[in-house]
């Protein structure tokens, strides 16, 4: 049987070297002036948190790995 949803939430953030990046003020100004080929909030804030808190983003998402100026790993 799976553990829920936040169980493995929870497991994850216990077990792996994790950060959890608090979304601010400066990161939603920021997301407003990165250059991302679309408008996709969710997108954008996502993008502007990892490169406030100079994070590595872990994602297959081809709208940011291909954002040369934003670091991730796929």
């Amino acid at each position: 049987m799976q553990p829920d949803t936040s169980t493995w939430v929870s497991l994850a953030l216990k077990n792996l070297e994790t950060r959890e990046a608090v979304l601010n003020n400066e990161i939603a100004l920021l997301s407003r002036q990165i250059d991302l080929p679309h408008q996709d909030p969710a997108d954008r804030f996502i993008a502007a948190t990892a490169v406030f808190y100079q994070l590595t983003l872990a994602t297959v998402d081809s709208n940011l790995t291909s954002s040369s100026w934003l670091k991730t790993v796929s």
